[in-house]
């Protein structure tokens, strides 16, 4: 039950990344707009990886009847999601992979020299900054533009970088309810960011950390 439950929310996952993408190629399509066309990559990029997980997970339950997820897979998965989160970090004009801020590398140093250092962990590690610099630039612009939609996207932002690091805590702390918060955040987050995605196509284009 706790398996189908898992693959349920990844799946969930799946098809609000896939609408999202949807959105974003129409207004990329009607606009022109390379942003657009960026976050149609991130969103596709994000649910493909919830779609990873939640079809190996099936897979592995009803056709090898295994109990758990390989690991390979959920790292599989989670990798192609912090694709998509790169591209949205990379559609605020990001200049360097690491920020040079001192306050956010005292943020980033814990994640990576933690015990239990694994390829998920260090991947999530890096979704997890990613998505704290588009939060921050997005709450930046929200502050000059005062306009809600980018605090949609700032939520939703936000949001995901929360659920990126429950889902860190879940890998230190196993067999937690940890995951299935985190997995929920995450969908939540991509809710809260189709809100101003959704009207791109009738409104023209769009800039994660700018206009909407």
């Amino acid at each position: 039950m706790e398996v189908v439950f898992e693959s349920a929310l990844n799946l969930l996952g799946f098809v609000v990344g896939l609408v999202l993408g949807i959105f974003s190629y129409i207004g990329f399509r009607n606009t022109g707009s390379p942003t657009l066309f960026r976050l149609n990559i991130a969103f596709f990029s994000i649910g493909i990886g919830f779609g990873v997980v939640g079809f190996g997970d099936l897979m592995e339950l009803w056709v090898f009847k295994y109990t758990t997820i390989d690991t390979w897979i959920q790292t599989l998965g989670i990798g192609i999601q912090t694709v998509g989160y790169f591209f949205i970090a990379f559609s605020h004009g990001i200049k360097s992979f690491f920020p040079k801020s001192r306050y956010f590398k005292s943020i980033a140093a814990p994640l990576f020299i933690l015990p239990g250092n694994s390829i998920e962990h260090i991947i999530r590690s890096i979704s997890f900054i990613l998505l704290v610099y588009g939060t921050i630039e997005t709450i930046m612009s929200y502050m000059e533009s005062r306009k809600r939609s980018a605090l949609f996207v700032a939520t939703g932002l936000g949001l995901l970088a929360l659920g990126e690091f429950l889902g860190w805590y879940s890998i230190v702390f196993p067999k937690s309810i940890l995951y299935f918060v985190s997995v929920s955040t995450k969908i939540v987050g991509l809710g809260a960011l189709f809100v101003p995605i959704s009207q791109v196509p009738m409104r023209g284009g769009m800039k994660i950390g700018g206009n909407i």
